[in-house]
């Protein structure tokens, strides 16, 4: 399926022929890189930055459904290893969450820096034949009914044109794949002026993640389980622009001020100002060129729900390019479509849910404070309202508009159910569909699989009791059930 060749124009400037261009090097783009790579399609991954990883990192948590599509990509374990597990999650000093009920294999949420998600995924990318392109930044993009042109400048200035059958955009909030495409990112700034820092303290906390405020400020901190913590602070009187020093005093003052310590902070290795935006895109698809990560949407830090976001976008959209790409899908543009369709209000749920934390954490009129007072006995104590704030932050509770005459389970998150053949997640890790039936059945695929019967893993409940049939997708979403 391969389009990739070279071609030389008289003035120096090379033509190079691909598959599919991923632009932008973050957690989304090598996630998806990989996935294409992976089967069989030539892709070329564009990034500005030169090679190699920077530990100055926002991304700190990895959540339940994002761990669950590591382990299916084989990633999972490896990746646990580098952080911590938290089971709990304490919110505005009395209210605690239990992460402990999810029913996942992956019943916490994970602490460890971005860096170390970026690690596994990029030598995941390489070992699969990505194509990477650093220090190459792109100036323009242009479509037509066959293709994709994106030019470029690489490093020391070298003009560089790439032509591929599709292009997607993962190059972050500023993204330069959007601008090209001239697309709107509505939204505004919901939060100023956070101070950000990865410290020492002398004094540690309960292992649990911390977040408290006052209503004029705010302060929490997570546990890298390596004797590093993450302290993010923000204070009502003190708005200034990200271009502001910050220093260790400032962020130990915020501390005092939201949690009456500051944990005797020290030997701080990362300290910044940034702030934060609530913006989406109205379109994920413009033709052949997509959006995904924090190209198509950014939201207030709380719930570290945005690389998360970003890698399922990834995830949802690789097995959709793939089936195209080898011409398995009945209807390609509908299938491309409904990357949208099934995205962009999950992004819009993000931006909902993290706003209404951190406006929460905010609060400071008598009404506000009211409504936090409410949310918190409510989420406390009331078991199925916990339950669904748990599942849409640790993503387990998303799911997708059911096919037309797919089943009822259509769209659902598949679980990771014991098979005579092993864990469903361990059978997702070839990347293609899994059709899964009663001992002795032998079903066909539904016409709507966008695959061939020759790719698909077929497995057989573990359960004998168990006489339904179900077509689960890549990405671990049930595509189609008997009932």
């Amino acid at each position: 399926m391969s389009t990739t060749g070279h071609r030389t124009h008289e003035a120096g400037e090379t033509t190079v022929d691909t598959d599919v261009i991923v632009v932008g090097a973050g957690p989304t783009g090598l996630l998806l890189a990989g996935d294409l790579a992976a089967a069989g399609l030539d892709v070329t991954l564009v990034e500005r930055r030169p090679a190699g990883r920077s530990n100055l990192t926002r991304a700190f948590g990895v959540h339940a459904r994002t761990l669950e599509l590591l382990d299916t990509r084989g990633l999972a374990d490896a990746l646990e290893a580098t952080g911590t597990k938290l089971t709990r999650m304490r919110l505005f000093g009395r209210l605690s969450l239990d992460l402990g009920r999810l029913p996942s294999r992956f019943d916490h949420l994970l602490i460890t820096p971005q860096y170390e998600v970026e690690r596994l995924l990029e030598q995941r990318a390489a070992d699969a034949g990505v194509t990477f392109r650093h220090e190459t930044a792109l100036n323009g993009l242009r479509q037509d009914a066959d293709g994709v042109t994106a030019e470029l400048t690489g490093p020391g200035g070298t003009p560089l044109t790439l032509r591929a059958r599709h292009l997607v955009g993962t190059d972050g909030h500023r993204s330069t794949v959007r601008t090209a495409l001239g697309l709107p990112f509505p939204g505004s700034s919901v939060i100023r002026s956070i101070v950000l820092a990865d410290v020492r303290l002398t004094d540690e906390p309960a292992g649990s993640l911390t977040v408290n405020g006052t209503g004029d400020s705010f302060t929490f901190i997570a546990p890298f389980g390596d004797g590093w913590y993450r302290v993010m602070g923000w204070d009502r009187t003190r708005q200034v622009p990200d271009s502001e020093p910050v220093d260790l005093e400032e962020v130990r003052a915020l501390a005092r001020r939201a949690l009456g310590t500051d944990h005797g902070m020290h030997d701080a290795r990362w300290i910044s100002r940034f702030h934060s935006d609530e913006r989406q895109v109205p379109a994920y698809r413009v033709g052949r060129v997509f959006l995904a990560g924090d190209a198509a949407h950014v939201h207030s830090p709380a719930g570290g729900q945005g690389m998360n976001t970003g890698l399922q976008d990834a995830a949802n959209l690789s097995w959709k390019l793939i089936a195209v790409h080898r011409g398995e899908a009945p209807d390609p543009e509908a299938l491309l479509d409904s990357y949208h369709s099934e995205r962009h209000p999950v992004g819009a749920m993000v931006l909902r849910s993290s706003g209404a934390l951190v406006r929460l954490a905010m609060a400071h009129t008598p009404a506000t404070r009211a409504l936090r007072a409410v949310a918190t006995t409510v989420l406390g104590a009331v078991r199925p309202a916990s339950a669904k704030a748990i599942g849409m932050i640790s993503g387990l509770g998303i799911s997708y508009a059911p096919a037309p005459g797919a089943g009822r389970t259509s769209g659902r998150r598949a679980p990771d159910v014991p098979l005579r053949e092993g864990r469903l997640h361990e059978l997702l890790r070839a990347g293609e569909f899994v059709l899964i039936a009663p001992d002795g059945a032998a079903p066909a695929l539904p016409p709507l699989a966008p695959t061939t019967a020759a790719r698909v893993v077929r497995a057989t409940w573990k359960d004998p009791a168990r006489r339904t049939t179900a077509l689960v997708r890549p990405d671990g979403y049930v595509l189609w059930s008997s009932r």
